[in-house]
C-alpha cells in the first residue's frame, strides 16, 4: 500500500496526480493543463495544489513516479529533474514510468481497448510508438505491459514493424497520441485513433503502483529520462 505523487510534462499537456492505495477503493486525484511551453511555471504550483486539496504534506508521500519519456526533450527533461529533487528532498524513491504506456493505460481507461497502439508526435517527420496488451495477471487490476519494444520510426514504416499478431487483427487496435496526426502517411485502419489523447499523471500512477509494490522503484539519480533516439539535438539529415 503507499501514496504516489505522479508528474508528466512530456508532450503539450502538464499533469500531476496523487494515487492513495492505502484505501479499499484506491483513488486516483489529478490536476491536467494542456499549457505548451509553460510546464516549468506551473508543474511546482499543480503539486503545492494537489497536495493542498487532498490535505497531503510531502513528507507523506512514499514514493514518487514521473513520465520518463518519449516526448519532448524540454518536457522529459522537466518532468525528471523535478521527481529527482523531491525524491532527494524526501529520501523516497522513484518509479519512471513510460509515456507511451501512459498513453496505452488511457486507452484502456477511457474506451476499454485490450490493445493500445501509443504514438507521440517525434517531430523530425518521425513518431515514437508502442504497442500495449492488457494484462489483468497483475496485482491491484489490470494494466497494460508493452508488446516488443518501444521505438521510433518514419511513419510509413510503422506496419511492417508491427509484430505479425497485430498486423492480422489491426482493426481491433486502439490508437492513442499526437502521433496520429500522420494517419495518412501510418495507412493503418484501426479501429479507432484519438490524436488528440496526451499522457496523464493518472495513468502514470496507475502503472506506477504494481511497479512499487514489486520493488522496481529507484533511487534518484537513477531516475533517467528515456528519449528513444541517441541524439535529440541532431536534424535528421545529421543523423
Amino acid at each position: 500500500m503507499a501514496l504516489i505523487l505522479s508528474l508528466d510534462t512530456a508532450t503539450e499537456a502538464c499533469s500531476v496526480a496523487l494515487y492513495d492505495t492505502h484505501c479499499e477503493q484506491s483513488s486516483v486525484q489529478e490536476i491536467y493543463e494542456l499549457i505548451p511551453r509553460e510546464h516549468s511555471q506551473r508543474l511546482l504550483p499543480m503539486i503545492d495544489e494537489l497536495l493542498a486539496a487532498q490535505g497531503v504534506s510531502r513528507s507523506q508521500i512514499d514514493a514518487l513516479a514521473f513520465g520518463c519519456g518519449p516526448g519532448a526533450f524540454t518536457g522529459v527533461r522537466i518532468a525528471t529533474g523535478v521527481a529527482q529533487g523531491l525524491a532527494w528532498a524526501l529520501d523516497r524513491p522513484v518509479v519512471p514510468v513510460s509515456t507511451l504506456a501512459a498513453l496505452a493505460q488511457q486507452g484502456l481507461r477511457c474506451h476499454g481497448a485490450a490493445q493500445v497502439l501509443a504514438l507521440i508526435d517525434a517531430r523530425m517527420d518521425e513518431v515514437y510508438w508502442g504497442i500495449y496488451q492488457a494484462n489483468s495477471a497483475i496485482a491491484g487490476g489490470t494494466i497494460m505491459t508493452l508488446v516488443g519494444d518501444e521505438q521510433v520510426t518514419v511513419p510509413e514504416k510503422l506496419f511492417s514493424l508491427l509484430p505479425e499478431p497485430v498486423q492480422k487483427n489491426i482493426e481491433q487496435v486502439t490508437g492513442m497520441g499526437s502521433g496520429w496526426c500522420y494517419r495518412d502517411r501510418l495507412n493503418i485502419a484501426v479501429a479507432r485513433d484519438v490524436e488528440r489523447a496526451y499522457p496523464h499523471a493518472a495513468d502514470i500512477a496507475l502503472l506506477a503502483a504494481p511497479m512499487f509494490e514489486a520493488g522496481e522503484a529507484v533511487p534518484a539519480e537513477q531516475a533517467l529520462p528515456v528519449y528513444l533516439r541517441d541524439n535529440v539535438a541532431l536534424k535528421k539529415s545529421e543523423r
